[in-house]
């Protein structure tokens, strides 16, 4: 076989940021590059039955597990009885943390090295795979029922007895660092396990005090739940001495990482699978206590074993997202200039401490904005309770610091009587001011902010809200128009992003093989990279045969996460095609009977410069196969030197019947620079759910406990409200074509963009709305019961006054 591996560290984009390719979408069509394009290609299987998620792989012999679940919050384990369980029909076992420890099976690994308050280094408040001596969120693993149906597992587990004294508990920020607080864990005073701060306090003083006002908010992210469309699962047996374990994951790699290092195994001796994943937005990044249970029991019972949550176990077990209460100061002189910003953040991180509760230090530097301010202090405190572990949820920090600058803008616009649109204007870093360095964390390479501002206004026909304003008001309701700026970090992390590989193999009769260390979880990528492929190698995308999610088909992979799919995957794709044509270059010359440098490529068929004939790509193939059945194949390898920097304007338009608290978005608009747009669709269906799920949050879902027994008091879909299609008009999206240079694609990334800046721009047009009655905050979710109590309490000061 025929193979080529290059990679590339420092590849520029072709063309100049200078150059546009506007791209309009609204609901339902698309204008621009592939304008021929007529659906995904994963979406025939999916729609017609024929996915291939972990309940669907079909295995012999295969166990059933059950998870045993804490009833409570906070509990002292006396005993935990199961020979009930073990006695009832077709359990196979029954194991809980004492068998773990007999087989050297540990917690799983902390590895957080900020300071706590005292400058101690932070506690290993590490995770465990099952409770011991105390339980310390409800819904935590208490012990694993197998059994050779999933319904005589689910009865086994009911009979497994828990004999546990309940404690008290703590649920939010507030309550636990509140005087005399219980503590989650004794060796971490206060509940607080670490915190993290950046910049200058001096000279954020200095500008308060040469302040002609400072703008100051108290918010609240609230916590969600993920709620993917496919509940987590995980499916794991033996095969000739390896074991193999099939994962609703996001990132192949590190599963297989992680399982070695609890195991005690050897990375060569696990193969890690996921087909298709229906949904994963971060929750589904790292490895799960299930993932470990599930992969040990199979080696321990030589057996396949397979575990699928069902939703309300999901509400409990899967990893939260957000839940952070901000503290926001803003200094600003007497026209409007951004002289100083404060932004304190406390995180709910739950019971436990790891890596991944640091995900809103690592996207931090977006409380800057795309704006110049003069200097920027930030602090980042993470907080026990008593609660399940939060951790990366679509955005990972990005929103909740998009939020913490665009609200206490609003705020500030409304209390110095600026226009919000004519303040950030005022404020904007200017095109010929790139790359800026904003002083906190973040460096930009390119943007046209004020050109987004724009365009966004336009869509959303800013200059004729006030007549639209005039308008609700006769009938009846209150109307307001809400924006933000949101910038975010792509393709990271940013000290040292991500690479990603790829391979492509072309058999004998043309058809090319793609195997993507990228992980589509349902956002188009195997539709984006098939057609990348087809058309750099000129053959139809239906030649092309898509991979994925196999760690024995690469040494590595980026897998999902960060708005990195066409940054890096993209990047790592296009390397690997050019090394596939260099790698045909040869055969394709001895057909032609000329020297390799003189084979030029285009459009599928290869020539000789200045000479007549030519062979197709598919001929080279076939010719290449009868010398070597395995074919041509090349690799390939995108290492970027630096992460991008997606950006964009949200504008939301708001009506509020006063007299019920009930909301309407009437209207959408985002003008969003993604840089290079490889396919108009996919980015108009990402920017779709991002929305959603950001102005869902605004004004909808919220996780709520009882502050006094820890109960998820919106523990399903009885009590926790999602958001609808009909809960949203038809979205007007504009595309800006800035592309940038830190990859050859030219893209930035538009995985998050949605959820970046709409929780900021929904909120902020309720708060317009609200503001002709005096209310100048509402938290979210900004649901009609807490609009319709504010417009009450608005009222009734108004009365006394």
């Amino acid at each position: 076989m025929l193979k080529a591996n290059t990679s590339i560290e420092n590849t520029r984009a072709v063309g100049s940021t200078q150059s546009r390719s506007k791209l309009v979408i609204t609901q339902g069509h698309a204008m621009g590059t592939n304008a021929d394009y007529q659906g995904r290609i994963e979406d025939d299987r999916f729609i017609t039955g024929r996915g291939s998620y972990v309940s669907d792989v079909g295995i012999e012999s295969v166990a059933h597990a059950q998870i045993v679940r804490a009833p409570f919050a906070h509990a002292k384990i006396n005993a935990i009885n199961i020979d009930d369980a073990l006695a009832a029909p077709d359990v196979l076992a029954v194991y809980t943390a004492a068998d773990l420890a007999a087989d050297g099976i540990g917690d799983q690994p902390c590895g957080v090295t900020h300071p706590r308050p005292d400058g101690q280094e932070a506690f290993q408040a590490c995770r465990r795979v099952l409770a011991r001596d105390r339980i310390l969120h409800l819904g935590e693993a208490v012990a694993i029922v197998i059994a050779e149906t999933k319904a005589a597992a689910v009865d086994g587990a009911e009979l497994v007895d828990i004999d546990a004294d309940e404690l008290d508990v703590v649920v939010d920020t507030i309550g636990a660092q509140s005087d005399g607080a219980p503590l989650v864990w004794s060796e971490v005073p206060g509940n607080v396990a670490f915190v993290w701060k950046k910049g200058d306090e001096g000279a954020l003083e200095t500008a308060k005090t040469q302040a002609a006002h400072v703008a100051h908010l108290e918010s609240h992210v609230t916590r969600v739940v993920v709620n993917t469309m496919e509940p987590r699962g995980t499916l794991a047996y033996m095969d000739q001495g390896r074991l193999v374990v099939r994962s609703s994951t996001q990132n192949h790699f590190p599963i297989r990482g992680g399982l070695a290092s609890m195991l005690n195994m050897d990375p060569d001796q696990i193969r890690v699978l996921a087909g298709d994943v229906g949904g994963s937005f971060g929750m589904k990044s790292g490895v799960y206590p299930e993932d470990v249970l599930v992969s040990w029991a199979a080696r321990k019972l030589d057996r396949p074993v397979r575990w699928i949550s069902d939703r309300i176990e999901g509400f409990q077990s899967d990893e939260h997202g957000r839940d952070v209460r901000l503290t926001v100061d803003l200094a600003l002189d007497g026209e409007g200039k951004f002289l100083g910003l404060k932004v304190v953040c406390h995180c709910n991180i739950g019971a436990f401490l790891s890596r991944r509760s640091l995900n809103m230090i690592g996207n931090f530097g977006g409380i800057a904005g795309v704006y110049k301010i003069g200097t920027i202090v930030g602090e980042v405190h993470g907080i026990h309770t008593h609660t399940q572990v939060t951790a990366p949820y679509r955005g990972a920090g990005r929103p909740e610091a998009t939020f913490a600058i665009e609200r206490v803008i609003d705020v500030a616009a409304h209390e110095m009587g600026i226009d919000p649109f004519e303040l950030r204007r005022r404020n904007l870093i200017q095109p010929d001011e790139m790359p800026y360095d904003t002083g906190f964390t973040f460096k930009y390479d390119c943007g046209e902010f004020e050109q987004n501002m724009t365009e966004a206004g336009q869509l959303a026909n800013r200059d004729g809200f006030e007549t639209r304003r005039a308008e609700a008001a006769q009938r009846g309701k209150l109307c307001g128009l809400g924006m933000s700026n949101p910038i975010e970090v792509a393709g990271g992390p940013f000290v040292k992003p991500g690479k990603d590989q790829s391979r492509l193999h072309i058999a004998g009769d043309g058809k090319v093989t793609l195997y993507s260390g990228i992980m589509s979880v349902g956002q188009g990528t195997e539709t984006a990279f098939s057609n990348l492929v087809a058309e750099r190698l000129g053959i139809p995308v239906d030649q092309v045969i898509y991979k994925q999610g196999d760690t024995d088909l690469l040494s590595a992979g980026r897998g999902n996460g960060g708005s990195s799919a066409t940054p890096v995957g993209a990047s790592s794709v296009m390397i690997t095609t050019d090394n596939l044509i260099e790698v045909a270059k040869p055969v394709a010359a001895e057909m032609l009977q000329a020297s390799s440098d003189q084979i030029v490529f285009e459009r599928g068929t290869f020539t000789v410069a200045g000479a007549a004939g030519s062979v197709h790509l598919n001929e080279v193939a076939a010719f290449a196969a009868e010398k070597d059945p395995a074919g041509l194949a090349a690799d390939g390898e995108f290492d970027p030197s630096a992460v991008t920097f997606p950006n964009g304007c949200h504008m939301c338009e708001v009506e509020i019947d006063p007299d019920t608290g009930a909301i309407e978005i009437v209207s959408y608009s985002v003008c969003e620079d993604i840089g290079t747009v490889l396919n108009p669709t996919l980015a108009q269906g990402q920017m779709h759910g991002g929305i959603v799920q950001g102005a869902g949050q605004a004004l909808l879902e919220n996780t709520v406990h009882d502050p006094e027994s820890g109960q998820l008091l919106s523990g399903s879909f009885m009590d926790y409200t999602m958001p609808r299609a009909d809960d949203f008009p038809s979205f007007q999206f504009v595309t800006r074509d800035v592309p940038t240079k830190v990859n050859p694609v030219g893209a930035k990334g538009i995985g998050e963009a949605g959820s970046v800046g709409s929780i900021a721009a929904t909120i902020n047009a309720v708060c317009d709305a609200l503001a002709p009655l005096g209310i100048t905050h509402i938290d979210m979710p900004a649901t009609p019961d807490r609009i319709w109590s504010a417009i009450q309490s608005a009222k009734s000061n108004s009365s006394n006054h």
